[in-house]
């Protein structure tokens, strides 16, 4: 089975078809066929992204790409703080 990566513009939109085509009166079984993804996944991603639009996530992808950078910087820092800490005691 071919696995697709879905940018987030495209699991919002697929998302908001699921939801017109719920109004339509189709099942959701029947929805995420249409949509060409399991039912499994539309409920991950609806959990993930149900109720924002697409601004708000990519926003929140920046957010998050940014948190991770200054995770590494911390991480780093603390790593050279230690070692600064253990040269100063003479443990080398």
């Amino acid at each position: 089975m071919k696995v697709i990566k879905h940018t987030t513009e495209q699991i919002i939109a697929k998302l908001r078809e699921v939801e017109r085509l719920q109004a339509e009166g189709q099942s959701i079984a029947q929805a995420c066929k249409q949509i060409a993804v399991s039912e499994h996944t539309f409920y991950k991603w609806r959990q993930r992204y149900g109720g924002i639009r697409v601004e708000e996530a990519k926003r929140l992808k920046d957010l998050e790409r940014e948190n991770q950078q200054l995770k590494k910087l911390v991480a780093d820092l603390a790593l050279d703080n230690q070692m600064l800490k253990e040269v100063a005691r003479g443990n080398f």
